[in-house]
């Protein structure tokens, strides 16, 4: 399928941002899901493409485990999570959960043009599209299927410590070389927040992710703590945002959405 097919496709869609991270296990899918709810909460029409093809992991986060992909003429309609979020994924096209997807990179990269070619997100104000982690065939796929459609840029996670940060240090340089917008730079599980008082306690140390930030001249868009609360609400499928939102975790995460925004030029 061509470019021009993609950027038929993606034609009704205002605002594209991939989010990104050298490092498996940083919460990457969890930042995604959180950006992606944050905007949908603005009243925003989000779509969340979950491109992780042997990890994929929204679809328990959304609460969607036992959801089918309706195909029409009009391609694969996503799955509604909220009024205003709805979420693709391959975990809705296997015959079961626990089946892994053992496949070569051709075929993961195909399966991956497939998703931006054939879901009919409708119109959207933004699709937030959740890669797995690397710098991979996937992420080649992504970008050269998305060149034409002209993607807003991206975001990088990352957590305090250091075996993190060296990671998306690559993150960064691969983001340069295929000429992607870096919008910003987000710290995750920056400290531990107290589902009783609030209080944070940094447990992984703090301000790794932003020393980096600012070293490399990326807009440093904030901490997120860890959280039980949070992490309860993803096992379960749950709209964190809305259960807990005097949560200081859900302070964080409407800080940086309210920082991404102002990076991305008005239109």
């Amino acid at each position: 399928m061509s470019e021009q097919t993609v950027q038929e496709r993606m034609k009704n869609v205002k605002h594209t941002i991939l989010v990104l991270s050298g490092k498996g296990g940083v919460g990457k899918s969890t930042c995604a899901l959180q950006l992606a709810t944050s905007l949908s909460l603005l009243g925003m029409k989000v779509g969340l493409l979950d491109t992780d093809v042997c990890g994929p992991s929204l679809p328990t986060m959304t609460g969607k485990t036992n959801c089918d992909v309706i195909q029409s003429a009009d391609g694969w309609s996503p799955v509604p999570v909220t009024d205003n979020l709805s979420v693709m994924s391959i975990g809705f096209l296997l015959p079961n959960q626990d089946d892994p997807v053992v496949w070569r990179g051709p075929r993961k990269t195909g399966m991956i043009t497939q998703f931006l070619t054939l879901t009919n997100f409708g119109q959207l104000d933004y699709l937030i599209i959740d890669t797995p982690p690397g710098t991979s065939d996937e992420h080649l796929a992504i970008v050269q299927s998305l060149t034409a459609a002209r993607p807003d840029g991206c975001v990088l996670v990352s957590t305090p410590q250091d075996v993190a940060t060296l990671d998306v240090r690559k993150e960064i340089s691969f983001a340069r070389k295929m000429n992607i917008t870096t919008l910003g730079f987000i710290e995750n599980m920056s400290g531990f927040a107290c589902p009783d008082c609030s209080h944070v306690t940094h447990i992984f140390g703090k301000g790794g992710g932003e020393a980096l930030a600012r070293e490399a001249a990326i807009p440093f868009l904030g901490h997120v703590p860890l959280d039980p609360e949070l992490a309860e609400a993803e096992e379960t499928g749950a709209v964190f945002l809305e259960q807990h939102p005097d949560s200081a975790t859900a302070a964080a995460w409407r800080s940086i959405s309210q920082a991404l925004l102002a990076q991305i030029p008005s239109e």
